[in-house]
């Protein structure tokens, strides 16, 4: 099973890599609409360029890998919002939410990893 999930990262790396960046991109895409007030319109701009930049990132990781493998990754972007919260913005972390998060991870590796 380690060996399966080790060549379906390789064999995916490209897309894998393009995915976590659009989760990136999207995750903070979102914050900065968060941040957006109603005369800082530079916030709500730069927020849907990043979501917007998210938006082609995942289109195009999806040409370098399997749609398998690289949606459940997509869920990687709530970790960044999470981290994205609680450091840009100091929202505070529950363990709830970080017991949320493991359990989302803990997906992410078991259905993104079964590529065959």
């Amino acid at each position: 099973m380690i060996n399966q999930m080790f060549r379906s990262i390789n064999k995916n790396k490209k897309g894998i890599v393009l995915i976590l960046f659009s989760a990136l991109c999207t995750s903070f895409g979102q914050a900065l609409w968060k941040l957006y007030d109603s005369d800082q319109y530079l916030y709500l701009i730069s927020g849907f360029l990043l979501y917007v930049v998210g938006a082609f990132l995942m289109i195009i990781a999806f040409r370098y890998g399997s749609l398998s493998v690289l949606h459940p990754l997509l869920s990687i972007g709530y970790l960044f919002g999470l981290f994205i919260g609680c450091f840009l913005l100091q929202e505070m972390i529950t363990y709830k939410e970080l017991i949320g998060t493991f359990i989302i991870l803990c997906g992410v590796f078991l259905i993104g990893g079964g590529d065959s």
